[in-house]
């Protein structure tokens, strides 16, 4: 009698402790938001290796710190000192070689992901002398050479060089010309696909500017309209939208001409790399290496199955192929995004040879590859590559799927050492040297821990705990993320999390919303903090999961890769099973069951929202794509080919096909100016429905891109996510 009367009370001081508690609104996460977790960020590693820099005060000065003590040592300078109206405070900076100047920029404005407009200054740390590098405009990109005499810029798609001491422009190329030809940058869809948005480079011993120029002229146009919404600068939009038109090669269709060039400084003379006959190739990365005047180039077919990487002579042109590689799916971002030159004849190159994605160190004198890190795991992060102690620096998931560790070992695969101590998410930050090292942490529990460590992994001191929101979230009803594996009717193990509502009773059963990406190589079920809508989900009464199908990342190429030619298949198959699972338990409703997505999240939620009909009440799709034929050709043909070899795969698992199956509530969203998963996607996927009868909810937002954001605008969206949810699913 006596237990079941202390567990009568600790069951009344639980619920009267909930009851005290605040629960998380829209308000909170979206308006005040005490629960971002603050972090050391901007922190840029001076060549010594034992200093760094960094932007305080708005970006009112750039000031020198000591890595060990984390004391001021020297402000190097501010705003204030140039007694110039326009600089009120500075967007980022860079140094050159040896950080006896520096570029800076204002005025930022945003193209597309990446890239951007500005203006941009020159400052003389000796003499303080402050020079603006032109007086014709914003221009992008501007990089000092490395003894800092020259700075290189983009404008109107041209390349240029200012001489610092002179102070002439030197016109490197005359054809730039928009929708046309661009020099030195990525057009759209390699600045979104490949990841980068400079497409040019400064030979290390400041002879050459290696570039990459676009020929896009065969590159289809999309048009979107802007209206005058509430922006100023749409004035002119009052009573007739401005069409913007854009290159954007979709799934099938013709690409930029990529040639690379090398102009000498010396001679005035710019030379075209030999890089194949083949146009219809993918140059993803140009990089200078080790060996004097010689060009890395990195050469992808169109399928990105075969990737090749030349050696260019920047004097003559002449090319030859050092490395090759072939993957019977496609190769992915990494070999090439962290390619690292050792010496002459030895680089470092990520690979997933063995079947996950490892580093590997090839020798092209004596084509030896020798597989640096090995085990049934994914490496996710490359940090670098330390000379002086022939250490590789790396994290990856080693202590499971959901997890971020930080490691180090020897090239040779040997003295492999953990470097972070508490299992969650871990990533770091090494200054140049590798004396020193910043390390994050956070999990589903703790909020970002950054601590600064030397290069044995002995933390030196703390540089932020977030006491303060440990504090704060006493105050609040969150609910704790569990992480969990379930089994599929087909074998397969699929991880996720699952939050229970605020006030969870056992004997009843609650509403639940499915929350997913299930994007190739993405993950959502991992051990790291974050506070979002779904706690505000969990206040309102509502069960929240999160399912990894088939096709996501950290556990192997296989697992990762068995949705080629095939997207969206094994994902909504996974994601139907899910739904399957959770209505078997006893206390979730089976017959309330909602699924949202964003961007491929979007599109799933709308293939379970169509193919899984009978098991989802409710779905939101935000910016979904709804054929893969309307969308960009690096990313969809690395995982589907042409939709001219592969129609089935395209058609079959696009939503638009699914539309007549439809039976529940469902909320389309999208953004009008969303330049990356066109609004044409949303259109013709409504259209679908129209003529299939089926009634749906849309939300349109004016002006705004993929990320829908500014003004009250995600404030708005979430209110009106969080209200469908409640209205359509929540048990009386």
């Amino acid at each position: 009698m006596k237990k079941y009367i202390i567990l009568a009370l600790l069951l009344s001081f639980t619920i009267s402790l909930v009851g005290q508690q605040k629960k998380i609104s829209i308000d909170e996460i979206y308006k005040s938001n005490p629960f971002r977790a603050k972090s050391v960020w901007g922190l840029t590693s001076m060549k010594d290796g034992i200093h760094y820099s960094a932007l305080v005060n708005r970006g009112t000065a750039v000031v020198k710190y000591s890595y060990e003590s984390g004391d001021a040592v020297d402000t190097l300078f501010k705003v204030s000192d140039f007694n110039v109206e326009e600089i009120k405070g500075i967007s980022n900076y860079s140094f050159n070689d040896d950080e006896s100047k520096v570029v800076f920029y204002i005025n930022y404005e945003r193209i597309y992901r990446r890239s951007f407009y500005a203006d941009y200054y020159v400052y003389d740390l000796n003499d303080h002398k402050l020079m603006k590098v032109t007086q014709e405009g914003r221009e992008r990109l501007a990089t000092l050479s490395p003894d800092g005499t020259k700075v290189a810029f983009l404008r109107d798609n041209n390349l240029f060089i200012r001489d610092l001491l002179s102070e002439d422009i030197i016109q490197i190329t005359e054809d730039g010309e928009r929708n046309k030809i661009i020099n030195g940058a990525p057009d759209w869809v390699y600045e979104e696909e490949f990841g980068y948005n400079q497409a040019f480079d400064w030979s290390p011993n400041g002879k050459y500017i290696a570039y990459c120029k676009f020929d896009e002229s065969a590159v289809k146009k999309f048009a979107l309209l802007k209206y005058k919404g509430l922006a100023p600068e749409y004035e002119q939009n009052k009573l007739y939208p401005e069409v913007y038109d854009f290159k954007y090669p979709k799934a099938g269709e013709d690409n930029s001409v990529v040639t690379v060039h090398a102009y000498n400084l010396d001679s005035k003379e710019t030379k075209a790399m030999e890089v194949g006959e083949e146009t219809d190739v993918y140059f993803p990365r140009i990089f200078w290496t080790k060996k004097e005047d010689v060009l890395s180039i990195v050469r992808l077919n169109r399928l990105q199955n075969h990737m090749d990487i030349l050696y260019a002579n920047a004097a003559s042109g002449s090319a030859e192929v050092v490395y090759s590689e072939d993957n019977k799916y496609y190769i992915d971002q990494p070999p090439y995004e962290n390619l690292t030159f050792i010496d002459e004849d030895n680089f470092i190159i990520m690979s997933e040879e063995d079947g996950y994605n490892h580093i590997y160190l090839y020798n092209t004198a004596t084509k030896e590859k020798s597989q640096i890190s090995k085990g049934e795991y994914d490496v996710v992060s490359y940090y670098g590559y330390n000379p002086d102690n022939d250490m590789v620096y790396y994290s990856s998931t080693e202590e499971g799927p959901i997890y971020r560790t930080v490691y180090m070992v020897k090239t040779n695969g040997k003295k492999k050492k953990k470097l972070s101590e508490q299992i969650g998410s871990n990533r770091a930050a090494f200054s140049s040297n590798y004396k020193y090292y910043i390390n994050y942490y956070s999990s589903s529990n703790t909020p970002t821990y950054v601590t600064l460590h030397n290069e044995k992994g002995k933390q030196i001191r703390v540089l932020e705990d977030n006491a303060g929101i440990k504090e704060t979230i006493k105050e609040y009803a969150i609910q704790p993320k569990e992480f969990k594996t379930f089994e599929t009717s087909e074998g397969v193990k699929l991880n996720y999390w699952i939050i229970k509502p605020v006030g969870f009773e056992e004997g009843k059963s609650y509403p639940l919303v499915m929350t997913q990406y299930s994007g190739p190589n993405s993950q959502q079920v991992v051990d790291r903090w974050g506070i979002d809508w779904v706690q505000v989900l969990a206040s309102e009464g509502f069960v929240v999961a999160c399912v990894d199908p088939r096709g996501t990342g950290g556990r192997g190429e296989e697992f990762r890769k068995m949705t080629y030619k095939e997207l969206g298949k094994y994902e909504t198959i996974d994601q139907i099973e899910a739904a399957k699972y959770f209505g078997g338990l006893d206390f979730i409703d089976k017959d309330k069951i909602g699924i949202y997505g964003w961007s491929y999240g979007g599109f799933m939620a709308l293939n379970c929202m169509t193919q899984g009909a009978d098991y989802f009440n409710t779905g939101i799709a935000v910016a979904p794509v709804t054929n893969w034929r309307y969308y960009d050709n690096i990313y969809t043909e690395r995982f589907m080919r042409k939709p001219q070899d592969n129609a089935d795969g395209y058609d079959n698992n696009s939503p638009i096909k699914h539309a007549e199956k439809l039976k529940g509530n469902l909320l389309i969203v999208h953004g009008l100016a969303d330049d990356n998963v066109h609004p044409q996607n949303t259109f013709e996927m409504t259209e679908a429905l129209v003529q299939a009868n089926k009634q749906f909810d849309m939300a349109i937002y004016t002006n705004r891109n993929h990320s829908i954001y500014g003004g009250n605008t995600r404030y708005h969206l979430f209110t009106k996510m969080v209200n469908y949810f409640v209205k359509n699913l929540k048990t009386e």
